[in-house]
């Protein structure tokens, strides 16, 4: 357990004891419609290039269609008849929507970090509750760490959600869908792991997403990041030392 996990941890405590954690406790636990995403597949197409380059100025001058997106995941919450493609993809896609939709409402900015200034999984950025599902308030911290990664054990969720920023894997311009979620995680996996932008892995040199490092664990857990580096880079230079890159938080226009 690195230091990050560690910290996760007890800041989410904290949170806890604070009464500011989302309560996950108030959804629903019935059967449920399941969600197409076909609305987030129209809009991305449009206001995301295949590198991942966001027109937010896009997403503004089409709020009313993107808002009925935003509302359709609100009002369905996965089921328990819903298979966990169903749930991974869902909550992949809410994640990438609200994060486009935090972004749009403080634009223009030069980082989702500028929209607040706090400590982690308490008062930063992605711990504002800026959106419901089911009628439960919600942020994005909880999505990441409380249902994605504690609920699914799917160390490619970190290449396919989106922080906004320059750094992180590139948000997909098709929304994420039970039927290709395979196909759709492992082309994001590969095309961040072979991203020189992201990562540096060559003969001589591994310096890796800072990624890697905060999420040592989910990457470790059949194996060691160096294996699974290797499954999509298979000339990855296992002998050497790993290093980390910093973060480039810088909006991804």
């Amino acid at each position: 357990m690195n230091i990050n996990t560690i910290g996760l941890k007890v800041l989410a405590m904290i949170k806890r004891i604070k009464g500011d954690a989302v309560n996950l406790g108030k959804l629903s636990d019935l059967e449920s419609p399941t969600m197409e995403h076909d609305r987030w597949t129209e809009l991305l197409e449009k206001y995301v290039t295949a590198h991942g380059n966001v027109n937010y100025q896009g997403f503004l001058d089409d709020r009313m269609e993107f808002q009925k997106y935003l509302d359709e995941l609100s009002e369905h919450i996965p089921g328990i008849n819903w298979t966990d493609a169903e749930k991974i993809a869902y909550w992949i896609n809410a994640y990438n929507a609200f994060t486009v939709k935090l972004i749009i409402d403080y634009y223009p900015l030069k980082s989702i970090k500028d929209i607040a200034d706090g400590l982690p999984m308490i008062n930063s950025s992605w711990d504002i509750k800026f959106f419901k599902i089911g009628n439960v308030d919600f942020d994005l911290n909880t999505i990441e760490h409380q249902i994605l990664r504690k609920k699914f054990d799917e160390p490619r969720i970190h290449f396919a959600i989106n922080c906004a920023s320059f750094s992180c894997p590139k948000l997909r311009n098709e929304a994420f869908t039970a039927s290709d979620l395979e196909q759709q995680l492992e082309e994001q996996t590969r095309d961040f792991i072979n991203n020189p932008n992201k990562n540096i892995i060559n003969n001589n040199e591994t310096k890796l997403s800072s990624i890697f490092d905060w999420f040592e664990s989910d990457f470790t857990k059949k194996s060691d990041i160096a294996s699974f580096i290797k499954r999509y880079k298979p000339s990855f230079n296992a002998g050497n030392k790993i290093g980390f890159l910093e973060y480039n938080w810088a909006l991804n226009e």
